[in-house]
């Protein structure tokens, strides 16, 4: 039988990459694709350079950064989910941002995925696993001459190499309705048993996705290994740890990466909640302003008291403020002398509620020669809900006046005005 490869309890180091944010073509699954695979990979014992909507030169410098890790020796393994394409029998992967709109771009736009074993033969580190989950259709092979669905099959791969393709030669692969694709959830549900050789594993997932696919989809792998690797070893697990330990590493954890992207969801998913929330609060408010204004509006104009002699008072609206405008008048009991009383009512609405100033200001009548100040008082009020009514409540200070009647002429004058107690007001005006 043949024996596990030293490589096996070595260092293991995988460069994943997911690109899904594509402005042509974009595809939902890669990058969830990406992270569960890292995650999956780092607790087999992988040292993890992840990458999620990369472009181009983010996928050069992290290829160049796997590359040289893979020179200190160990396992190697390559994963990529997105969009990927042959053309002229040369396979590219495509970063996020390429510029492609004529054949000739794709070799300056995009990533040669003959760079990635490149990088390998040059480590010469002696078992590499490369795993394309690149076949979903692209936008761009319908458009150009020498462009063909699917992957090209690699003819030439440097020893110690296992590669997959998530489907047959020609064919593409689905993005799947799931959280992952098909192929990488399949593969991810192997690779996690325990003592699988590499072979076992991808047989496995080929035939899990054949299954679940009803036959559309079929992986294909070339394989040039000499021994057994297995995915899930613990002595190659155990080895493989205490060999990253203390060394650089692109993701520490990852499954705490993941609770922390899950956690900030949530929360960007409660401050939507509260904006929507507040934007239909604010209008609400805003439809309660504008009814509100109307109410106001419709209060200008002439209104009635009916309290013991009917008077007429004006009512004028400017936005929140209401000023309310009427004149009473108080006589002797001769009818030859009086004061003339000016009410102006200076309110805020708030709701149906009043609050304010009211200035009365009074004006002898002829042959009354005294003199009383204006005075200014607070006053509150309420406009009924139906707004056909006001009324004004305040209290204000009585007078009293002191009139002389002279023989020579007979008449009554007033000679002398003083304040006396406080009394309750009410101004009701009704339509």
């Amino acid at each position: 039988n043949p024996s596990p490869l030293p490589a096996a309890t070595e260092q293991r180091v995988a460069l994943v990459i997911g690109n899904g944010a594509y402005s042509s073509g974009p595809l939902k699954n890669p990058v969830n694709d990406a992270t569960a695979m890292a995650t999956q990979l780092q607790k087999l014992g992988f040292t993890v350079i992840l990458k999620n909507n990369a472009n181009l030169r983010g996928m050069e410098d992290a290829l160049t950064d796997f590359g040289d890790r893979l020179k200190r020796g160990g396992v190697g393994l390559f994963f990529y989910a997105g969009h990927g394409l042959q053309v002229g029998g040369t396979n590219y992967l495509v970063p996020i941002g390429a510029k492609i709109s004529r054949e000739a771009d794709i070799k300056y736009e995009t990533l040669d995925a003959g760079k990635i074993l490149d990088e390998m033969a040059t480590a010469n580190n002696g078992l590499n696993i490369v795993i394309f989950d690149a076949c979903r259709d692209n936008p761009y092979s319908r458009s150009f001459r020498n462009a063909s669905r699917g992957l090209a099959i690699v003819s030439n791969a440097p020893a110690g190499t296992f590669i997959s393709y998530s489907t047959s030669p020609g064919n593409v692969a689905s993005d799947g309705d799931g959280r992952n694709s098909p192929y990488t959830e399949a593969l991810l549900w192997y690779m996690k048993e325990p003592g699988l050789t590499i072979e076992q594993v991808f047989k496995g997932a080929r035939a899990k996705l054949g299954k679940d696919t009803g036959g559309k989809q079929i992986p294909w792998e070339l394989s040039s290994l000499q021994g057994e690797f297995i995915f899930n070893s613990k002595k190659g697990i155990k080895a493989a740890a205490e060999m990253a330990r203390g060394k650089e590493v692109s993701t520490t954890d990852l499954d705490d990466k993941q609770r922390k992207i899950e956690a900030e969801r949530q929360r960007l998913e409660k401050e939507e909640a509260l904006l929507t929330e507040k934007a239909a609060l604010e209008e609400k408010q805003r439809e309660v302003m504008v009814g509100q204004q109307k109410k106001l509006l419709s209060l200008a104009g002439s209104w009635q008291r009916n309290q013991g002699v009917t008077r007429t008072y004006n009512i004028t609206v400017d936005g929140e403020k209401i000023r309310i405008q009427g004149r009473d008048l108080s006589m002797q009991d001769n009818g030859n002398v009086g004061v003339e009383f000016q009410y102006f009512f200076d309110l805020y609405a708030k709701g149906n509620s009043l609050a304010g100033t009211c200035t009365i200001s009074y004006k002898n009548t002829p042959g009354n020669p005294c003199y009383i100040p204006d005075q200014t008082l607070p006053v509150t009020g309420m406009i009924s809900d139906d707004g056909r009514s006001v009324k004004i409540d305040w209290q204000e200070p009585g007078t009293s006046t002191t009139y002389d009647t002279y023989k020579q002429t007979g008449k009554t004058v007033c000679t002398g005005v003083k304040y006396t107690e406080m009394h309750d007001k009410v101004l009701e005006l009704r339509r």
